[in-house]
């Protein structure tokens, strides 16, 4: 019996997951299908914050991450996402710090200045370095669970043209991640949640044949569940019959729309549910530090608009450092919807036998006006740029090496000019709000290995 590539490449993962480790070692988390797993089988679920205490990097503070993680924890956080780093620091005391408490780290590569852009999309040398350095810095750290290539890069229809640079992107880095013989983090892309591109750039970004050339995860930044909602009502039904059978993990990297106060969280239980739990792969909350934006968990002390600009604690007026209060009630509520909520999935061993029905989503057509990308053309390499001349698009390869264009030639841009609607038209989307960036365990290396074996033999 012929089994798919994707069976195959879960027992290859699971191999390649396997290394001689130290007894007090924590457990990495793999992407097998549409889930994640710890390495012992069983699965993962992410209860996430936004966490970007200052703008440059608040992962070399071990002091303050150790504050930060012990309130965390008592929240039942098990992931933070961070949107910048600095990848030659040190981060041993605060990635030490999330580990003990069971929290694994999301990291997006880039930078303000490396990001991919959606009106001059490009992917260079320059860009890829940026982005290998963060990998070599976090990939040493068993707690990282994952990484982005692009927080929103797509923020309108018009934008379609750059979702082949994400994926480049991803490509790029997920070779460079097996040539230096990292583990398999997984690679993924956080979305702006615009109806206009649904399912389109989700699915895109999917739908590859060749695994090398889509995602291992996708995440979407939503803010439709606003106040007093439901599965229906809130548009996430239509999030659930958009991701029902998609090929790779899917989850929230942001959610909490505070819109209607206070907030109450209860998407949380949706997600979480019989409805999405089976699909989804959780959710993040945006986001830890109380801002200008009024989306925070906590807060460091009152807001300190008169601040001198000496005063390295403070930061667009807010304290950045010190004893993290809980903003009440959300930090409270949050606190009991994630407390109710404890799915068990599925086990790795028996969920293993069905990845050999999982296929990849129908690429999207292209279609002028919405969705101009021909799914049919190769990814941009290295050094090609997206050009427009009058109302023609196409890429251009600045080395001249002829590589077929990724868009049409001949694809006529949409004149409109209607605002790009969230679908919760209601939504206060931080999109449109200032912002920063937007118990231990390891099982023996003989268990390890009978497992492996174990699925070897189902599969063959």
């Amino acid at each position: 019996m012929v089994r798919s590539s994707l069976s195959l490449s879960a027992v290859s993962l699971l191999l390649g997951c396997f290394s001689p480790v130290a007894v007090d070692a924590g457990r990495t988390i793999s992407a097998v299908g549409s889930r994640f797993f710890y390495e012992d089988g069983t699965q993962y679920f992410l209860k996430g914050i936004a966490y970007q205490l200052v703008p440059d990097d608040p992962l070399i503070d071990t002091e303050q991450c150790t504050r930060d993680v012990k309130l965390m924890a008592e929240l039942g956080t098990n992931a933070i996402r961070v949107y910048h780093v600095d990848p030659h620091a040190n981060h041993d005391g605060c990635m030490k710090a999330l580990a003990d408490a069971g929290i694994y780290l999301f990291v997006d590569l880039d930078t303000f200045d490396t990001q991919i852009e959606q009106t001059d999309p490009h992917w260079n040398e320059t860009q890829f370095d940026r982005f290998k350095q963060v990998l070599d810095e976090f990939q040493k750290y068993e707690n990282t669970a994952g990484v982005f290539v692009g927080n929103e890069v797509l923020t309108t229809k018009e934008g379609s043209a750059a979702a082949p640079y994400v994926l480049a992107a991803a490509r790029d880095i997920k070779a460079y991640r097996d040539a230096q013989n990292y583990r398999n983090i997984p690679v993924g892309y956080s979305a702006a949640d615009i109806a206009e591109l649904r399912p389109m750039l989700q699915n895109y970004l999917a739908c590859a044949q060749d695994p090398n050339d889509r995602l291992d995860f996708f995440a979407l930044n939503a803010y439709e569940w606003c106040g007093v909602s439901g599965y229906v009502q809130s548009g996430y039904s239509q999030l659930q019959k958009n991701a029902s059978g998609y090929p790779i993990p899917i989850f929230f990297s942001e959610t909490g729309c505070n819109a209607a106060r206070p907030r109450t969280f209860d998407d949380q239980a949706a997600i979480f549910g019989e409805h999405m739990v089976d699909t989804w792969s959780g959710s993040m909350i945006y986001e830890w530090i109380e801002e200008v934006n009024d989306y925070g968990l906590i807060s460091y002390g009152p807001p300190a608009p008169n601040a001198p600009p000496t005063n390295t604690l403070v930061y667009d007026g807010f304290t950045r450092q010190g004893v993290p209060t809980p903003v009440s009630p959300d930090f409270y509520n949050l606190k009991t919807q994630w407390a109710t909520l404890s799915p068990t999935g599925v086990a790795l061993s028996d969920y293993v036998q069905s990845t050999s029905t999982i296929r990849p989503p129908e690429c999207p057509a292209y279609t002028a006006g919405a969705w101009e990308v021909d799914p049919s053309s190769p990814l941009p390499t290295l050094g090609q740029a997206f050009t427009r001349t009058g109302s023609k698009v196409q890429v251009t390869n600045v080395s001249g090496s002829g590589n077929r264009p990724l868009i049409s030639a001949t694809a006529t841009r949409s004149t409109s000019s209607t605002p790009t609607q969230m679908l919760h038209t209601g939504a206060a989307s931080p999109l449109s709000l200032p912002r920063i960036a937007g118990s231990n365990y390891v099982a023996s290396a003989s268990l390890l290995v009978g497992f492996v074996i174990g699925m070897v033999a189902v599969l063959l």
